[in-house]
């Protein structure tokens, strides 16, 4: 599976295109700003795009008001076409972000039941009752996403609801030969929607990706065989940022060994999660660190555990925003990509990624662990990558059974030799790279 062995880019694109917030009908060729950033994007190191919602919405894109119609403010389907295959001829892979638990109430179909009621051919295609009223006088109760009244659920239970959502994603693979979906709050779908959704994506095109919103609980209810190949790792996403903030290495390496550790309890030992330091919904990583020097190990520890890693737009450069301040505060236009020594940094530690079978199949051990320094041990295929963080402003010297006399840094190309112990700098992340 591709997705296994890249790095993805997230663009939230209404922000991203300084689109207008409420939708104001006026077609504007905005998403084209996304070819102009293609460079920079594979530059980076990465080899895959997650955008999140493109289409015809009433806001802010999970309000959609119809699946197979690009934004009018972010352009037409001929514009993000050509988006697509600027990406695609720079390597990268798109993936689109599926909205299928909820609609806007500008969503046509729902638009025909507010007028028609009862003689709507559309009504199953929600949860509604007619004996009751809605916060908008429609005449009639429907269910909305956790409350949200604007975010009309749909009836994934009806089977024409199903069948429109698959031929529009149909037609998203035949118009934008898109890779892949990422799946929005899938943990409102139930099991049963994600294999059907899952077995028709396999006929659609070879190793079509699925990654799904997931926060806490159980993630193998929703990823495995015949299921999601992938989730958003929401557990590590905090024990990233808080291990760093607390000095407490302890707590995301736990995280890691309790997720793909060699005991046999692991939780989630050989699958692919989704790994990130920020996103569209939270905090930016510059913003919530504590101690600015953590952010380059911050991308270290990113990098360097199991799973899929995930870039925010802008945050390769040390972008600030935070939740407190809304939405817009996380998801702003930039004029043009930045490129400065955390953007250096991340391209090194995707190059060691990718060009690594143990980093991103590797297995999971804990070879030295304290609350400022931990040492990681991947091992696949024959190779073996320890990955070294120093958290603290003083040196740390190490000392384990490292197998090994020297061993190649990943990041810098350095040999390193570990006999009388590893010297780790004061807020420095090692990759060394030995046989097995």
């Amino acid at each position: 599976m591709w997705a296994y062995e890249s790095v993805f880019y997230q663009i939230y694109p209404i922000g991203f295109c300084g689109a207008p917030r409420v939708n104001d009908g006026v077609t504007v060729n905005r998403i084209a700003k996304v070819g102009d950033w293609a460079d920079h994007i594979a530059a980076l190191g990465a080899n895959a795009v997650y955008f999140s919602p493109v289409f015809e919405s009433d806001s802010h894109g999970y309000d959609t008001r119809d699946f197979r119609r690009i934004d009018c403010r972010l352009g037409t389907n001929a514009d993000f076409a050509a988006v697509c295959q600027t990406l695609h001829n720079k390597g990268v892979k798109v993936v689109l972000d599926g909205v299928f638990n909820h609609v806007g109430r500008g969503f046509w179909a729902f638009e025909n039941v507010r007028r028609n009621k009862w003689d709507s051919p559309y009504k199953d295609w929600f949860r509604i009752d007619f004996g009751g009223n809605s916060n908008y006088n429609d005449g009639f109760w429907y269910e909305g996403w956790e409350g949200h009244y604007e975010l009309v659920k749909l009836n994934l239970d009806n089977p024409a609801v199903v069948d429109h959502i698959f031929d529009c994603i149909r037609g998203w693979v035949r118009d934008f030969d898109i890779d892949g979906l990422r799946l929005d709050v899938a943990y409102c779908l139930s099991p049963d929607f994600l294999r059907r959704l899952r077995a028709f994506c396999d006929t659609l095109k070879p190793d079509f990706f699925l990654v799904g919103e997931l926060l806490h609980g159980d993630y193998n209810q929703r990823v495995g065989d015949g299921l999601l190949h992938s989730c958003t790792n929401y557990e590590c996403y905090k024990g990233l940022y808080s291990a760093l903030n607390s000095m407490n290495l302890f707590e995301i390496t736990h995280s890691l060994l309790r997720q793909f550790g060699p005991e046999q309890w692991t939780l989630y030992k050989g699958k692919h999660l989704l790994a990130f330091v920020d996103n569209h919904d939270v905090t930016r990583a510059a913003s919530i660190l504590t101690n600015p020097a953590h952010l380059p190990l911050l991308y270290g520890m990113l990098f360097g555990m199991p799973g899929i890693p995930c870039i925010y737009y802008g945050s390769e450069w040390g972008a600030t925003g935070e939740k407190k301040d809304g939405d817009d505060a996380l998801r702003p236009s930039f004029d043009a990509p930045e490129e400065n020594e955390l953007t250096a940094w991340i391209e090194k530690l995707a190059r060691a990624h990718k060009n690594s079978k143990a980093l991103c199949y590797g297995s999971f051990r804990s070879l030295v662990l304290t609350n400022k320094q931990c040492i990681w041990e991947r091992e696949a295929e024959g190779e073996r990558v320890l990955v070294a963080i120093n958290a603290d402003s003083e040196p740390y010297t190490a000392h384990f059974d490292a197998r090994a006399g020297q061993a190649v840094d990943l990041i810098t190309g350095q040999m390193h030799d570990f006999g009388g112990g590893s010297e780790l700098p004061p807020y420095s992340v090692a990759y060394w790279q030995t046989e097995r």
